[in-house]
């Protein structure tokens, strides 16, 4: 496993798409030992007849073992090893706990009755392992009239509250369409998981840590929340500013290119009138709060003349705050990302992977390991943590508990 503060935690990992992934995604290129807990059809099924994985696949092409390579999966499963058994078998529940017993923490995102169902809630593992930090992400908590609602990052972000200021205007809401609730939570699993660990230090007790996708979106309101509470407006007013004029996004030269700026004050308004056109230079702040609209007409006028790059070029230049809206090629090739290395090519294939952003003296992707396969560490991990033999380990696999492929 990659070498860092966390070298010797033992995690279990049973969670799923993206919050969980996330979480222990970071907690493993921190060091900690995450053992990935996989069902046989947990990365799909054997075959894809015709059908396209969401996100494609390592390397660009349909791979003859597609479970393997899905190119969502596989970015979220670094330095983790997979132990593929069927919780639902009685020797795979079985399995589970006694690797639970050894563990220091077990983190799943499942909906709030899944691991009930199991037998493996907080109360099963805790019973085994006392010192058992057990973290559960449903997506709306394990109490409350939505507990049963399995949960998804685009349905609950409307319940948050940030969809009520989202949007081009108030006749038409919208939300990021990207599970944006899926990592604030994972933010918020890791550390969750560091605070736990530390309390533990400190006391020698394990704890149940709950938390919700719904509640890591409604955290983000505070600001809505107050200024409503003060008797103000809220309303969505896309990509303008409350305090700031004019401050937006603008079409520029080239195929759906585009370039963000603001002004925040005076002074970058002076400076933005001497590089386009048109503008009224001594133009105050309520003035342009006015005449935003022809301001935005007047802008994008100019920045449609030049490619994004020059446009940015021009206005940083004269000290405008403004950039250039990078598509995912730019953002791979962009020179600060290129500079700090942040990409990093640890899968096959041309697809870059996403570093870690956390910086730490000591700590690199140098001894990174790839996704493994499903099922790699089966072995490995049941004979270096609980002592398997050989026999025991033939009689599960033949008996379907643990695997190392999708079932036929």
């Amino acid at each position: 496993m990659a070498d860092g503060p966390l070298r010797g935690v033992r995690i279990l990992d049973l969670t799923h798409v993206w919050a969980g992934p996330l979480a222990t995604r970071m907690l493993a290129d921190l060091g900690a030992t995450v053992v990935k807990i996989e069902g046989p059809l947990s990365r799909g099924p054997r075959r894809y007849r015709g059908g396209l994985s969401i996100g494609g696949w390592i390397g660009g092409t349909t791979p003859s073992e597609p479970w393997n390579l899905n190119a969502v999966f596989v970015k979220l499963q670094r330095n983790k090893q997979s132990v593929a058994i069927d919780l639902k078998h009685r020797d795979g529940r079985e399995t589970f706990l006694e690797l639970a017993r050894e563990a220091d923490v077990v983190i799943e995102n499942f909906s709030a009755r899944a691991m009930p169902e199991l037998g493996l809630d907080y109360d099963d593992v805790a019973a085994v392992n006392p010192r058992i930090i057990y973290v559960t992400i449903p997506g709306y908590g394990k109490t409350g009239p939505y507990r049963e609602r399995v949960a998804f990052g685009p349905s609950v972000e409307g319940l948050s509250g940030l969809t009520n200021v989202m949007g081009y205007g108030p006749a038409e809401p919208r939300n990021t369409a990207m599970a944006l609730m899926d990592p604030i939570t994972s933010v918020n699993a890791t550390a969750a998981v560091l605070d736990a660990l530390r309390r533990r230090e400190r006391t020698g007790k394990g704890a149940c840590v709950e938390m919700s996708l719904h509640e890591g979106g409604v955290s983000y309101s505070g600001p809505w929340l107050i200024e409503h509470q003060l008797g103000g407006h809220i309303e969505p007013i896309g990509n303008r500013h409350p305090q700031m004029a004019p401050h937006g996004v603008y079409p520029c030269a080239g195929d759906d290119a585009w370039i963000a700026l603001a002004c925040r004050d005076d002074s970058d308004w002076r400076a933005l009138s001497g590089v386009v056109d048109g503008l009224q230079s001594d133009a105050g702040l309520a003035t342009r709060f006015a005449n935003h609209d022809d301001i935005d007409e007047t802008i994008a006028r100019w920045t449609s003349l030049h490619s994004k790059d020059e446009a940015a070029a021009a206005l940083q230049a004269a000290g405008v705050p403004a950039g250039p809206i990078n598509v995912t090629p730019d953002m791979t090739a962009d020179p600060q990302v290129q500079s700090r290395g942040f990409f990093v090519p640890i899968e096959p294939g041309p697809t870059p992977m996403p570093g870690n952003p956390i910086k730490m003296t000591g700590i690199g992707s140098d001894d990174w390991t790839p996704c493994p396969r499903l099922g790699d560490d089966n072995r490995a991990v049941l004979r270096e943590w609980l002592d398997y033999d050989d026999a025991r380990l033939a009689a599960l696999e033949g008996a379907g508990v643990l695997v190392d492929e999708p079932p036929k």
